[in-house]
């Protein structure tokens, strides 16, 4: 995977750097081409000018003598090392030129007859037909005072300095950009090894981690996207192997839970089925089949309301209810049966007006039934339990706590999750607390576990006014 990454970066971005520099330098070397031969073609034009300038005084003389001028300032031309001063007739004929003297050779070149019918300066880039060197040249025509075309003044140079420049600075973008180019590569080469390698490595941890290897952790080496990426997965494998190991448990757990009835009931099932017991006996036995079938019934309901829970079947048949009575009317049942445990449940009546709420009585009461039991189960130590139904703002507010031991601080966070049971001996298969949570949740509440002042858990439930 990261072979195929970085092959896939590698590729994209060298083909899209080689071509940006490819163009850089193409756009760099035709802008200095531009500008090589706008400046070549300027200083034709102002020698053309000057000397333009300097011909007038003899444009109003003699027809001849102004010939002869002409020809006489190609003779003597100053300049002839940096270029070409070419004397053509009005027939296009070379005439003399700064480099010496030409049996009326002729210039075939475009550029004299255009100047010649248009009576203007022209300027020209091309071949010369004849060596075969490029050139540039400006060619002015000399106009005499009557109107006749004296000739034509042809200012030549050659490009071969310019073109070799031109192709001298090509070459240069060019070995930029490869550098550039293979700078980005190296790099990109480094940047990948900084990435890949931790990536590989949380790949290989990721892979020991679905292979069962829970709660296997990954060395954070950076402050980054990477090392955020570490801490995840390394909470993600704390969170499994925490999750697995409270599965085990629960199975445990769970086995023991309905072992234990299943022992009882056999045991009294075989004990009736051979008779020879008193009357007495027989009850008693009944009796505690009863209590045990009802204990499994009562886990069996808890493991499918879980599995509802889980697979998204878990619904609320919701209606408009007096939540107040029906607390009540369950803190009466819940209260007989605890004073047979020797618990007391003291309920904290209160004077206030309770409106009805929309919920799910039935589910609400296994919400209620399920912490007061937790309370006698986990704090039934302390021989009693409150209970408590307020209105506090648009919520209502219930409160049941037990006077217990209470839950060790480093637990707190865990307890309703599912299958947790903590430090805790007492029975149960450590789901109760998550299925309720789960029903309060729907139900748009909040329930909250914490250790009451003066000792004891209290549990808060706040269900909305709607």
């Amino acid at each position: 995977m990261a072979s195929g990454i970085r092959q896939r970066w590698l590729k994209n971005i060298l083909s899209l750097v080689t071509a940006l520099m490819i163009l850089a330098g193409l756009a760099f070397t035709l802008a200095n081409g531009i500008y090589t031969y706008s400046t070549m073609r300027s200083g034709l034009e102002a020698e053309a000018d000057t000397t333009a300038a300097f011909l007038r005084n003899y444009l109003n003389l003699d027809y001849d003598e102004c010939y002869a001028s002409c020809v006489l300032l190609v003779q003597n031309y100053e300049n002839k090392d940096r270029l070409e001063l070419q004397f053509v007739d009005e027939s296009g004929k070379l005439v003399v030129s700064s480099y010496g003297m030409f049996a009326e050779e002729r210039v075939e070149t475009d550029d004299v007859n255009r100047a010649l019918s248009t009576r203007s300066s022209v300027y020209f880039v091309g071949k010369n037909p004849s060596t075969k060197e490029r050139i540039m040249s400006v060619t002015m025509p000399m106009v005499y005072s009557d109107g006749r075309v004296v000739g034509v003044l042809r200012f030549v140079t050659s490009t071969k300095n310019a073109d070799r420049f031109i192709l001298l600075t090509l070459l240069v973008a060019l070995v930029f950009s490869a550098l550039v180019v293979l700078i980005v590569y190296w790099s990109s080469r480094l940047y990948f090894k900084s990435i890949l390698v931790p990536v590989a490595e949380i790949t290989e941890t990721a892979k020991r981690i679905a292979g069962g290897s829970y709660g296997v952790q990954i060395q954070k080496k950076f402050d980054d996207e990477i090392g955020e990426l570490a801490d995840t997965i390394n909470d993600m494998s704390n969170k499994i192997s925490q999750s697995e190991k409270m599965q085990s448990e629960f199975v445990s757990s769970v086995s023991h839970e309905l072992r234990t009835p299943l022992t009882a009931i056999t045991g009294w099932g075989e004990t009736l089925q051979d008779g020879g017991v008193d009357p007495e006996e027989t009850k008693r036995g009944i009796s505690i089949i009863l209590r045990e079938a009802k204990r499994l019934t009562s886990m069996v309901e808890e493991l499918l309301e879980f599995t509802r829970m889980q697979d998204g079947r878990f619904t609320l048949n919701v209606r408009q209810c007096d939540l107040r009575a029906d607390f009540e009317d369950m803190i009466f049942m819940y209260g007989s049966r605890l004073r047979q445990e020797g618990i007391e449940l003291e309920y904290l009546d209160s004077d206030e007006d309770i409106p009805e709420i929309s919920c799910d009585p039935e589910r609400m009461r296994q919400v209620f039934l399920n912490i007061l039991d937790n309370a006698a189960k986990h704090g039934g130590e302390g021989k009693k339990i409150t209970a408590s139904l307020n209105r506090e703002g648009s919520s209502v507010v219930i409160r049941i706590r037990d006077y217990g031991p209470g839950i060790p601080e480093e637990e707190l966070p865990h307890v309703k999750m599912k299958f947790y049971k903590g430090s805790s001996k007492a029975r149960g298969s450590g789901i109760g607390l998550a299925v309720c949570e789960e029903i309060v949740t729907m139900h748009g509440g909040k329930l909250d576990l914490a250790n009451a002042e003066g000792g004891g858990t209290l549990v808060t439930v706040s269900l909305p006014i709607t």
